[in-house]
């Protein structure tokens, strides 16, 4: 059972529709221009490599952190910069998250499509304004919320006349610390919304503080969560990855490597593939 959604386009990424398994990738925040320099690049190569659209990701501020101590990122304006560095380096769509009104005209001006975090997916205001810049909305679904309550999300987007919104699912809370993914989801968001459903195959293995003052992860789990979700229809993933994740600022325990990446996306897209097949594609 596959429902193909509307098409959603960031920059020359087609997302939905039935068409190819897209990549949203990078690493969780921007710790340095070396770093998304040499993400961008290898990711860049792969997905040309292996034909899988890309819209490049990173975080110029982590809002949500376990600790006030946490690593949160450069900020706006250096963090834009370095983002749009690389959109013109490797001319890839690129995306961030946007975590108030007052954020959301400066982060337009550079980025392809703008990203609600999952903590922020029911803040009207944060995603009205999100969706009157006419860019493409990712809105994260909150680890509280039901599949189906994405339909009122949608609902703000399109009240403001931008029907270019993707879903990504990432987990829902299960007791203390853990996330478990429901894959019913993928194809309830998809025929309730008509909307791109990604999964966030890294997030969904976080252990939300499970290290006291930060996150804890799985990372051993995210091939397995993400081989279930392309099974289950989802229009793309969306991974953060990282040169060397166990040194990584942010979400080390739940981000893979580029390596790690590399070796899982053929499987995925065989995947992927089997199932276009099935519906006769």
């Amino acid at each position: 059972m596959n429902f193909p959604t509307r098409t959603v386009k960031i920059g020359d990424a087609l997302f939905g529709g039935g068409k190819s398994l897209a990549l949203i990738a990078g690493p969780c925040v921007i710790e340095s221009l070396e770093v998304l320099m040499e993400a961008a690049e290898r990711l860049c190569e792969m997905c040309q490599r292996f034909g899988v659209p890309l819209v490049f990701k990173s975080s110029y501020d982590k809002a949500n952190r376990s600790s006030h101590k946490s690593y949160r990122g450069p900020g706006i304006i250096m963090g834009l910069d370095m983002l749009a560095k690389v959109k013109e380096r490797f001319n890839i769509p690129v995306i961030s998250d946007v975590h108030a009104v007052e954020e959301v005209e400066l982060a337009a001006e550079v980025l392809d499509a703008l990203q609600i975090p999952a903590f922020l997916c029911r803040q009207t205001d944060l995603v009205m304004a999100a969706a009157e810049t006419g860019l493409p909305v990712n809105v994260k679904k909150g680890q509280f919320m039901a599949p189906r309550d994405m339909v009122n999300v949608l609902k703000k987007v399109e009240a403001k006349g931008n029907r270019r919104m993707l879903i990504t699912e990432r987990g829902t809370t299960f007791g203390y610390n853990n996330l478990v993914v429901d894959f019913r989801g993928i194809p309830i968001m998809q025929q309730l919304t008509n909307c791109p459903v990604v999964f966030d195959a890294t997030h969904s293995v976080q252990l939300p503080g499970g290290a006291g003052g930060a996150s804890s992860g799985e990372r051993e789990f995210v091939e397995v969560l993400a081989r279930a979700a392309v099974a289950a229809g989802c229009d793309a993933l969306f991974v953060e990855t990282h040169p060397n994740p166990d040194r990584a600022l942010c979400d080390g325990p739940n981000m893979i490597s580029l390596d790690q990446l590399e070796a899982m996306l053929p499987t995925l897209l065989g995947f992927a593939e089997i199932l276009r097949e099935g519906d006769g594609e």
